[in-house]
């Protein structure tokens, strides 16, 4: 019996522990330092209907328990990605892959599942609603339960493969997102991506980064991440991935005593190469502590 195995939709993980969208770009770098086969999964950077260049730097900030990130979804474009770097990510990795998929139009996210949902490696689409709509003013596709329901329904009419939504913690009620994308069709949801942050550079007195504003992750944001995905699962009936400051094999426990059936491990992975085999190796000693048989029996839903 494997202790560690979990599932998701029916995909079986040899363990929990994933390696965030945007913190492992499509695994080569990593491989370097490990055997990518020790990981339940691997969620790919994110990726678009075209090539994009992302945002002028400085684009990446460090601040107290944590970063800030103002990337802006770097890509080579999804057709590049299915070319070359799912079959160089194939050639190194054996288990499932999730396709973490953003966009700017209903449009985009539905040409980009099309091309990814054939892709035999892919298990998982994961689609990434914190992107602005720019039809409607920018605002983002994940703040508002209506347009959250739209790229749902759109995206699950094209796609052979389950389909988890990504949801963002900046808005006022993240359980009603999550509630119009399972009523809209949604296989399972992935919470939270990062909460909106800056900081200033006292000497310029101008923001540090070039954006002026980014994504605040890491360990700072862990409480709030937990608090969403503990509301979230107990308000849905889909399975959750939980990410947000994890960073110990305790982190993954908790995060699974909220109700998430796997977790992902982000910032984590950018201040030691090693976190996400370090975790892994440390979670049955852990388990043995708490007196847990099985990760899959301390999910709380």
């Amino acid at each position: 019996m494997n202790r560690l195995s979990v599932e998701l939709s029916g995909v079986r993980l040899k363990n929990p522990v994933i390696p965030a969208s945007g913190t492992f770009g499509f695994g080569q770098e990593f491989a370097a330092y490990y055997d990518l086969n020790i990981l339940g999964s691997i969620s790919f950077k994110g990726t678009t209907g075209e090539a994009r260049f992302g945002n002028p730097t400085p684009r990446i900030a460090e601040c107290p328990a944590g970063m800030l990130n103002s990337v802006g979804l770097q890509n080579p474009g999804a057709e590049q990605v299915v070319a070359h770097e799912l079959p160089a990510l194939r050639s190194l990795y054996g288990g499932p892959i999730i396709a973490n998929i953003s966009g700017f139009s209903v449009e985009e996210y539905v040409r980009c599942v099309e091309l990814l949902t054939r892709e035999e490696q892919v298990e998982i689409l994961e689609i990434n609603i914190s992107c602005p709509n720019v039809r409607h003013g920018g605002m983002a596709f994940g703040t508002d339960p209506a347009a959250a329901a739209e790229i749902t329904r759109a995206v699950k009419a094209v796609a052979t493969k389950p389909v988890y939504m990504k949801l963002s913690p900046n808005v006022t009620d993240i359980v009603a997102i999550a509630k119009a994308c399972e009523d809209a069709g949604a296989d399972g949801l992935s919470l939270i991506n990062t909460l909106l942050g800056m900081r200033i550079d006292l000497s310029r007195r101008r923001p540090v980064l070039a954006n002026s504003v980014g994504g605040y992750s890491g360990p700072g944001i862990f409480p709030v991440a937990l608090r969403m995905v503990w509301q979230v699962t107990g308000a849905v009936s889909i399975p959750v991935i939980g990410m947000g400051g994890v960073s110990t094999a305790r982190d993954v426990i908790e995060m699974m005593m909220a109700g998430a059936k796997a977790v992902q491990v982000g910032a984590a992975n950018l201040v030691d190469p090693m976190a996400c085999p370090k975790i892994i190796a440390a979670l049955p000693e852990e388990m043995d502590r708490l007196v847990i048989r099985t990760l899959s029996e301390i999910t709380r839903v």
